[in-house]
């Protein structure tokens, strides 16, 4: 039984696992008591044939069958892992670095796997493409590198300004009119070694440009993050440069107070474009004919932001790309998640269908035969 999933017997006689943390955590019946015998069984020590005989032997109406399933039942829940499992092939030092963080991705893991290494050796070989060093990006490079992905590159135009520092993670004084690209790749690699961490200073001005970046290495990224807010049209750049690509991406920033993310996956949900067209036609602005919609929600010459806000919305894009990455928890495409913190009760969720008219990701209609 994983460490994190070990459960305890509720005075009703239920077997409840996973800490009773919602999403994770399950309740069993066991009017018998054999449940709760099979999982205090489950301690490292035994195989399955050897945990089958000890129920079966305790509980004479259980056969070593029925207990032999309901390992394989837990085992395909997520609740287990292989006691035998080879050591991870990692070094000393990153098994050490890891220590912390590999017991939550097997916490969150929800599928059968035999070692929650598997996670930190598939984190390893990720490769990640990062555009926008600012707030967002900068909290969102600073979780990855620290959580050890393999290859993080990151592109951004601008040089370091004062009023970056209230917000901005990768940046210390001294960096004021500093590239950003270069700053932060000096202060990424500082904070773990180990990631092979590079950086460019480019514009992303079109979605030519975008998709030279993406394809622009031998290997493959096998995700992009979207951390940048300007030009205006760069989402819808991104949407249909990762579906002509299959790249899953991820994008996510702050308007005042709310901070957000989305996860799309092309060929897996709807697209970016799907869940923009859901959202417009599902909220009521009230706007008089002809109004334009910056009466609703205005822009301004710069966004305002806290570090609060800013890490939010980067350290909600790095918990999405973790879990794209290694499997945990389950990750769905093709949604946009929100924390407001003027009104923390009501977070913003939005899950549209897939629209098969829909301009990116929707299929062509076809001629009539001549």
């Amino acid at each position: 039984m994983k460490p994190e999933h070990s459960g305890y017997r509720t005075v009703a006689g239920t077997v409840r696992l996973g800490s009773v943390v919602y999403g994770i955590g399950v309740e069993i019946d066991d009017p018998d008591g054999w449940v709760w015998t099979l999982v205090e069984a489950l301690d490292g020590t035994r195989t399955v044939p050897e945990v089958a005989a000890l129920v079966a032997a305790a509980h004479p109406g259980v056969t070593a069958a029925d207990a032999v399933q309901a390992v394989a039942d837990l085992g395909e829940a997520g609740h287990l892992e292989d006691g035998a499992a080879p050591a991870p092939a990692l070094s000393a030092r990153e098994v050490e670095r890891y220590s912390r963080g590999v017991p939550l991705l097997r916490w969150l893991d929800r599928g059968p796997r035999r070692s929650a290494w598997e996670m930190q050796e598939r984190l390893r070989a990720a490769r990640v493409l990062l555009i926008g060093l600012g707030g967002t990006g900068g909290y969102a490079a600073q979780a990855l590198v620290a959580s050890g992905v393999g290859h993080l590159h990151c592109v951004d135009p601008d040089r370091v300004e004062l009023s970056n520092l209230n917000r901005q993670p990768l940046y210390r004084e001294a960096d004021l009119g500093r590239p950003k690209a270069e700053a932060a790749a000096q202060t990424l690699r500082a904070l773990n070694s180990d990631v092979a961490t590079t950086s460019e200073r480019a514009l992303v001005d079109g979605p030519g440009r975008l998709a030279a970046l993406l394809g622009a290495r031998r290997e493959p990224y096998d995700l992009l993050l979207l951390c940048a807010d300007q030009p205006p049209e760069i989402r819808r750049w991104a949407n249909a440069v990762c579906l002509t690509a299959g790249t899953p991406w991820i994008d996510g920033g702050y308007k005042g107070p709310l901070a957000s993310f989305g996860v799309y996956v092309p060929g897996a949900g709807p697209c970016w474009q799907c869940l923009r067209t859901g959202e417009v036609e599902r909220r009521d602005l009230g706007l008089a004919p002809g109004q334009e919609e910056d009466a609703a929600s205005p822009r301004m010459p710069w966004n305002p932001v806290t570090a609060v806000t800013a890490g939010l919305s980067g350290l909600l894009i790095a918990h999405a790309a973790l879990a794209l990455l290694t499997g945990a928890p389950p990750m769905p495409a093709g949604f946009r998640y929100g924390v407001n913190l003027a009104a923390l009760e009501d977070p913003d969720v939005q899950r549209f269908p897939r629209r098969p008219d829909c301009p990116a990701c929707g299929t062509p209609p076809t001629g009539d035969a001549g």
